[in-house]
């Protein structure tokens, strides 16, 4: 089984309209196990590590002033491919053309406020993981019900 680990953020739009608990269900339900989780207002230093390779482009600025106007909820979330089936369930980057059901589709308007980030590889997902967690923040020694299922299927 190819278990991996990868990245969300819920972004500021979504934590101010309130739609914590109803996006994390939606990793949960799928069964990937969430190793850390954290609300945190972003600083300048963060983003910037987070988003560095975007820095100097058009965009970079108000990408920044987006994300400093309030908290995020920071995930590391574990699972069977789970970058991929993550990124199924956020959808297409541009909510008008992510698909019926993801999170962009179902609670996005426009691409600079589109609700959510999934990191888009293994690299980037470990890297981004260390950028918002320490190590002791990461709860990874237990195991789902999804986990358990698929280890006595296996």
């Amino acid at each position: 089984m190819n278990t991996e680990k990868t990245f969300v953020a819920l972004k500021p739009d979504a934590v101010k309209r309130g739609l914590i608990g109803e996006l994390i269900s939606r990793f949960e339900r799928k069964g990937y196990k969430i190793i850390g989780l954290k609300m945190i207002q972003p600083t300048n230093a963060l983003i910037e590590e987070h988003y560095k390779e975007h820095i100097g482009k058009p965009f970079y600025a108000g990408l920044v002033r987006y994300f400093l106007s309030g908290p995020i909820v920071a995930m590391a979330v574990e699972g069977v491919n789970v970058i991929k089936g993550v990124r199924q369930i956020v959808g297409a980057t541009n909510p008008d053309n992510a698909d019926v059901g993801t999170i962009r589709a179902d609670y996005a308007q426009i691409m600079s406020q589109n609700a959510v980030h999934a990191s888009d590889c293994v690299e980037s997902g470990e890297r981004e993981i260390n950028v918002w967690f320490k190590p002791e923040e990461l709860c990874t020694n237990w195991k789902t019900v999804s986990e358990m299922l698929i280890e006595e299927l296996s």
